[in-house]
């Protein structure tokens, strides 16, 4: 049981074998579900039964049942995951719509999602979505695997160095032009 990668694997098809298992274990938690729904449908009398033969902990097939009944297979977004769903289902259908399409438009993670429900209940939504916009940048590969390299030898954590870097570049482009540095 498990994944033998062959030695020597270019990064770009290590990358894409990781997307493709992504995608694998997010279609089966809704496979899973759609299953458990189907028996709960249909074999009432023997369905605990075969939740023993699956194998896997009886709350995880409730909460992959409980999201795949909250979600028919039209309203289901293949850009997110089964979790972004999960984090959606206790919501009413308009705002499980509007939410996903929220998700999928800024591009968010189930994490910034969640983030974003939070801020909503809290009341600070509008600084979520600036926030969520100006952390997403398409950077190549390369890049980001060269950037990595010079933080690990600053010391620092990726995010951190890439910040310090843009403003060390920022302070001194606004130097050269007589601008002032933003205000905190």
């Amino acid at each position: 049981m498990g994944l033998h990668i062959p030695i020597g694997l270019a990064f770009e098809e290590w990358e894409r074998a990781g997307r493709q298992l992504s995608g694998l274990l997010n279609s089966s938690s809704w496979w899973l579900g759609d299953w458990l729904v189907y028996g709960k449908d249909h074999y009432a009398d023997r369905y605990e039964l075969g939740i023993r033969a699956a194998g896997l902990q009886y709350q995880t097939l409730r909460n992959y049942a409980w999201v795949s009944r909250r979600f028919e297979v039209e309203r289901r977004r293949h850009a997110l995951s089964f979790q972004h769903h999960a984090e959606l289902a206790s919501l009413h259908v308009e705002e499980q719509d509007a939410w996903l399409d929220r998700a999928e438009r800024m591009k968010w993670s189930t994490k910034q999602l969640r983030q974003a429900l939070k801020a909503e209940r809290d009341g600070t939504t509008q600084e979520q979505d600036a926030v969520a916009t100006t952390r997403r940048l398409a950077v190549p590969d390369n890049r980001l695997q060269w950037w990595h390299k010079a933080a690990v030898e600053a010391g620092t954590e990726l995010g951190d160095w890439v910040t310090a870097t843009l403003d060390a570049a920022a302070d001194q482009v606004l130097r050269e032009t007589g601008r002032s540095l933003p205000v905190e």
